[in-house]
């Protein structure tokens, strides 16, 4: 297969991948939230949010990621990056290895919410949302920058953005609280 269809295909399936991770997160929060609700409104959206839960996250999240393991494993050895290794793409690894730990971390709070089993706030989750912000900004800039100095801006630069997306999420909890 040619190359460059090799690497539109790996590009399509990281958004479906980043999409099911972003959107299960939500799904996480609404589930928590609906735990504060009365009966039987609790009931009817947490069973209606586990079922939302179970068809992303088999039916788009865990393919997408298995799918873009493969492409980028194809992509890799396509260009013979495996010897050796850029310093970019070292780096890139690890922040999608970084990824796959998010991805099987967000698993077991799905595995802990279809069981019924609540162990974050709607806040702690909110926050772990924004994981997967950091390490997309991470990923995209390593791979289109490619360079030392600039990993060391973006770095600083990811850090700066983990900074403002935590001081947004307290703003937006006293926003919520105060409504």
């Amino acid at each position: 297969m040619d190359y460059l269809y090799v690497k539109a295909l790996h590009i399509i399936f990281v958004v479906t991948w980043f999409a099911g991770l972003f959107y299960i997160v939500r799904l996480f929060i609404y589930f928590a939230e609906a735990a504060e609700k009365t009966e039987p409104e609790r009931s009817i959206l947490q069973k209606q949010f586990i079922i939302m839960q179970k068809r992303l996250w088999y039916g788009i999240t865990w393919p997408s990621a298995i799918i873009t393991l493969g492409l980028g494993s194809t992509i890799v050895i396509i260009q013979g990056y495996y010897n050796p290794f850029p310093t970019w793409l070292v780096w890139k690894l690890s922040f999608v290895v970084g990824l796959y730990v998010y991805h099987f971390l967000c698993h077991a709070i799905f595995k802990q919410q279809q069981r019924g089993i609540l162990k974050y706030s709607s806040t702690q989750l909110r926050i772990w949302n924004e994981v997967a912000t950091l390490f997309l900004f991470g990923i995209v800039f390593l791979v289109v920058l490619k360079n030392a100095l600039s990993m060391v801006w973006g770095i600083i630069g990811l850090i700066l953005f983990a900074v403002i997306l935590m001081l947004a999420i307290r703003v937006y909890k006293r926003f919520r609280e105060t409504s």
